[in-house]
């Protein structure tokens, strides 16, 4: 819809709902017309502003001007929800001691730290990456997330809030890296770092 290109996990399909409104089918199950943006804060707040929803979808809709926010709230609660889920299944560890071993051992698919974690925390476990790609010399470090504060991971995980973690292989585990992956794109507009300070939130 905005003539942006994607591969289909680096899109997001809209639907137009009863109501009028355009919501975010984020697992492409909603019937009826759908169109795709690419995964981009920035797009989908210019789709808005250009009303470029009503055209796609030809359709009377209105977008809320919120629209690209509530996108981004919907990606996080995704993410955390598969977060829980890899927890049960014994793919997703917290706990800096326990994180920096799964990086060495290489049994970490990703690392996820709070944005107000202790920069001393973080560097050890960056130190960690750094070594075990050199060590293996593989083509890239295991991606490294900070998307939510520890006090919004409390209001939204509960007691499975962390300063560190960690997800391992697996189904779920591999589940929270798309996502994971999804969200930081959408945040700083396709340029996926997956460094130590990728996915902060667009105020």
């Amino acid at each position: 819809m905005t003539r942006e290109s994607g591969s289909p996990d680096e899109l997001i399909r809209f639907v137009a709902a009863p109501d009028g409104s355009v919501v975010a089918d984020l697992k492409r199950e909603l019937p009826g017309r759908g169109c795709w943006v690419k995964a981009d804060r920035s797009l989908v707040d210019r789709a808005v502003a250009k009303k470029l929803f009503a055209r796609a979808l030809k359709s009377d809709v209105k977008a809320a001007d919120d629209l690209g926010a509530n996108v981004d709230r919907l990606l996080a609660a995704q993410l955390m929800q598969m977060m829980n889920m890899a927890r049960k299944a014994g793919q997703f560890i917290s706990g800096s001691s326990k994180v920096d071993a799964a990086v060495r051992s290489g049994a970490a698919l990703a690392v996820f730290h709070a944005t107000d974690a202790a920069d001393d925390g973080v560097r050890k476990i960056d130190q960690a990456r750094k070594a075990w790609h050199l060590g293996m010399e593989t083509e890239e470090e295991i991606p490294s997330y900070r998307f939510f504060s520890e006090s919004e991971m409390e209001g939204l995980m509960g007691q499975n809030a962390f300063i560190h973690a960690a997800v391992l292989a697996g189904q779920a585990g591999e589940g929270v890296v798309k996502r994971a992956k999804m969200l930081e794109q959408y945040r700083v507009g396709g340029q996926s770092r997956a460094a130590g300070g990728a996915g902060r939130q667009k105020q």
